[in-house]
């Protein structure tokens, strides 16, 4: 059996070429921690954040990922069986111990999610983090109900398209924004109803659509944006902060009275492998599979290929997920 895997290593923070190619040990996964071979796996904001410098807790040299795809290698607790198909996600992958961005990754037995799927890795590698923060969102965040309305900030991101396209599902009307009116196509193709080309100043077109608000709001862009979504959402209307695209999720100086509209409740989701059951993951995969649902893949890369990777998604090129295979 080989004894040692390609991974991305992470010495210290810095630009996209701080990231490596190395040959590591295959990590040794202990009583209660599963080794997944790793096929494949999505780049996440969380993961430029580390990468830049901004993340807490974080110790280096580090293989970054807070998430992986692919196929059980060893469980010395018998959780789950050699071969099984697995998602990892969170719980410290990337950032207290080594993550996804790697041939093989050991992780706690608790993050792991079964699967079983006929789907290209490239589809699978690109689904797991990105469906629970659009299900936790959609589902604990927002508390969806069919027939709301529901504004998407950020709308072009990964789990900006995963919501539209769950939302959609679940019956709601989905008003989407983009700053680049270029993209609007792709956010029409996924059944967004109302595309808007953000210029910082939304709440007054969607009250145009929307004359009392929209009943819920999931903000992506981060806090430069929050005050304007809040001016879009009608009373008793709900905005979850979910997202950070802009790098900024703190609110100097908050005063709640004069910062949020009256009647509008703000809360956040952030969440875990077991915000992701197996039954929620299986469902998607298979809806996906019979053509009912898709999964927005902005492109494929290789392992070597990490750097370039993370440059499209610093520099804000993609629309739709980015999938790394191994």
């Amino acid at each position: 059996m080989i004894k040692t895997m390609r991974a991305a290593v992470l010495d210290a923070p810095g630009p996209p070429e701080a990231l490596q190619i190395r040959d590591l040990p295959i990590p040794k996964p202990a009583p209660g921690w599963v080794l997944i071979e790793v096929k494949a796996f999505g780049l996440n904001r969380s993961e430029l954040h580390t990468r830049l410098g901004l993340a807490q807790g974080v110790t280096f040299p580090r293989v970054l990922g807070i998430e992986a795809t692919g196929i059980v290698a060893a469980a010395p607790g018998g959780e789950f069986a050699p071969g099984q198909q697995v998602a990892a996600i969170m719980g410290g992958m990337g950032r207290t111990f080594d993550g996804g961005y790697a041939q093989y990754t050991s992780v706690p037995a608790t993050q792991v999610i079964p699967f079983e799927s006929g789907l290209e890795w490239a589809t699978l590698g690109a689904v797991p983090e990105m469906l629970q923060t659009a299900h936790g969102s959609l589902t604990i965040g927002l508390n969806v109900q069919p027939g709301q309305t529901l504004l998407i900030r950020g709308g072009t991101s990964a789990v900006g398209m995963a919501t539209a396209i769950l939302a959609k599902d679940r019956g709601l009307t989905v008003l989407s924004t983009t700053r680049q009116a270029q993209r609007a196509p792709a956010l029409e193709a996924i059944g967004v109803d109302h595309v808007l080309i953000d210029d910082g100043d939304i709440a007054e077109k969607v009250r145009v659509i929307v004359p009392n608000g929209v009943d819920a709001a999931l903000e992506l862009v981060g806090t430069p944006t929050l005050p304007d979504t809040l001016r879009a959402t009608c009373v008793h209307g709900v905005v979850c902060f979910t997202g950070m695209l802009s790098n900024q999720w703190t609110v100097p100086d908050f005063y709640p009275i004069d910062y949020l509209p009256r009647g509008v409740r703000l809360t956040a989701y952030g969440g875990g492998a077991a915000d992701l059951p197996a039954d929620v993951l299986q469902s998607f995969l298979d809806a996906v599979d019979v053509g009912r649902l898709t999964v927005p893949i902005y492109r494929t890369y290789t392992l070597d290929e990490i750097a370039s990777a993370h440059a499209d998604m610093e520099n804000g090129n993609a629309t739709g997920k980015l999938v790394v295979l191994t």
